[in-house]
């Protein structure tokens, strides 16, 4: 057996040395010499190996079906595709995510992964392509323009649905913080001035529910990109594939994965279009931007903790400063703030990637396919993290949220339905002014009895808490005009 550090194989360029125990072989290491971008190579996402070996297992099976491969071949290729779809061989996919060619050096790394694999059980020398060829045998009646866009759309499926779990928990833990803090009262606000009253559970309980309803939109988009484009070759006209094969590995291909994927209805224009992509960015910047948001809530509710607002009691992660001792900083929501930038900017990286597409393809999914995989992954271990390291720990000070509160001058709007709204104003400006506190200023009106004051002004009615509230507020609006 050789000890050479090298083999040389030949590509269509000329004579390229690999070293010998690569699985790869020359095309990639053309590639790796090409595109030392970003120093991340195609093995970091796991979810795109993976698709890549149901791909080509797929591919496999389908030609063996009709004859275009033997037993043999078949035999070894399928068993080291399937070596790469579980993850044995991550470390042998070694280009650079950002590469030119529309993801070609992803399909041949793929491709000679899986062919010298196949060579090695069956028990001969890597390189020996004659046996098996990563072109003829590995990639027979494929292109790169069908496999690695397949590849993307099923990698993001997979990164959808991890997704989703990490914002059924997210909200789940929100909708926990609610029910918890149902009946805390505090003071809503607009514009970051005093609003109405409301309980801490209503503020918690709206993350819950504006987190949840990004769930719909990704099973909308896991609709798109289950229509994939294999068996299109290289335009959509399927040229160099067998006419069944299209049929025949997309069956294969939803059997090995275990999901609904359809062939397109029209794979010259599934070849070109990248708007499945385009939408799945848009629904992830909608999710991350809502997250944001939440986020900056949590830091200004807490912010002080002495002299800010401090109605929200986040844990204590950290210390803060390497100046100010005792200074603890909300750093799990600055966390996923930064995600959500990063995210939000990619959305114009894969906005304009779409746009610049020519003609019968586009070469740019590969800028795509790394910030959505990438964003994805972000943006799930930071929502798993916020769940885990903050949500779950937050608390609060009932006792002081319900003083406050109570002695708030925006309670003088819940007197409206009884007293007009001129003479509500009057008492919130007397309000703020110290006079006295709202329901003081109430009661010195004549003809409003303390009785009915305290009723409209109980926090459980002030929230809506209870079902009565909207009877309440009926009865009250039926009483005679406004006292004077």
């Amino acid at each position: 057996m050789s000890t050479a550090p090298f083999r040389t194989e030949h590509d269509s360029l000329g004579p390229h040395d690999v070293p010998a125990t690569a699985y790869w072989g020359v095309h990639t290491a053309r590639a790796l010499t090409n595109f030392a971008i970003s120093g991340t190579p195609v093995g970091a996402h796991r979810e795109l190996v993976a698709a890549l070996g149901a791909v080509k297992l797929a591919a496999a099976r389908a030609n063996h079906d009709l004859g275009l491969l033997d037993d043999r071949r078949f035999d070894a290729i399928a068993a080291a595709a399937d070596e790469v779809r579980i993850g044995a061989l991550d470390g042998q996919f070694v280009v650079d995510v950002i590469q030119g060619g529309a993801g070609t050096s992803t399909n041949m790394n793929a491709n000679e992964v899986i062919a010298n694999r196949a060579l090695e059980i069956l028990g001969l020398a890597r390189g020996s392509y004659h046996e098996i060829h990563p072109l003829d045998h590995v990639n027979r009646c494929q292109s790169t323009n069908d496999v690695y866009p397949t590849a993307v759309r099923l990698a993001l499926l997979t990164m959808t649905e991890r997704l989703s779990e990490s914002i059924t928990a997210l909200a789940d833990a929100f909708a926990a913080k609610a029910t918890e803090f149902r009946t805390v009262s505090k003071i809503g606000r607009t514009q970051l001035q005093d609003a109405v009253p409301m309980t801490v559970g209503q503020e918690l309980g709206a993350y819950a529910v504006t987190l949840r309803e990004e769930l719909a939109r990704l099973a909308d988009s896991r609709t798109l990109l289950c229509e994939i484009n294999l068996g299109a070759t290289a335009i959509g006209t399927g040229i160099t594939a067998h006419p069944d094969y299209a049929r025949r590995a997309v069956a294969h291909l939803a059997e090995i994965v275990g999901r609904p994927v359809t062939g397109a209805g029209d794979l010259v224009e599934a070849t070109s279009d990248t708007g499945a992509f385009v939408q799945v960015s848009g629904v992830l910047k909608r999710i991350v931007v809502k997250a944001s948001k939440i986020c900056n809530d949590l830091r200004l509710l807490a912010s002080g903790p002495q002299a800010g607002l401090g109605e929200l009691q986040l844990p204590a992660r950290q210390a803060g400063s390497s100046i100010m001792p005792g200074k603890v900083n909300p750093v799990i929501p600055e966390m996923v703030n930064q995600v959500a930038f990063w995210v939000i900017g990619n959305d114009l990286t894969v906005t304009m990637a779409a746009e610049g597409g020519q003609l019968q393809l586009n070469a740019f999914e590969p800028v795509i396919c790394h910030g959505l995989l990438q964003g994805f992954a972000w943006t799930a271990a930071a929502f798993d993290s916020l769940r885990e390291h903050c949500v779950d720990g937050i608390r609060v000070d009932a006792v002081k949220l319900a003083a406050a509160a109570a002695g708030n001058a925006g309670l003088a709007t819940a007197l409206t339905p009884l007293l007009g709204y001129a003479r509500s104003a009057e008492i919130a400006k007397d309000a703020l002014s110290g006079v006295a506190d709202v329901r003081t200023l109430a009661l010195a009106i004549h003809g409003v009895e303390a009785e009915a004051l305290d009723a409209l002004l109980r926090p459980e009615h002030l929230a809506n808490l209870l079902p009565e509230s909207a009877d309440d507020n009926a009865r009250i609006a039926s009483q005679s005009s406004p006292p004077h």
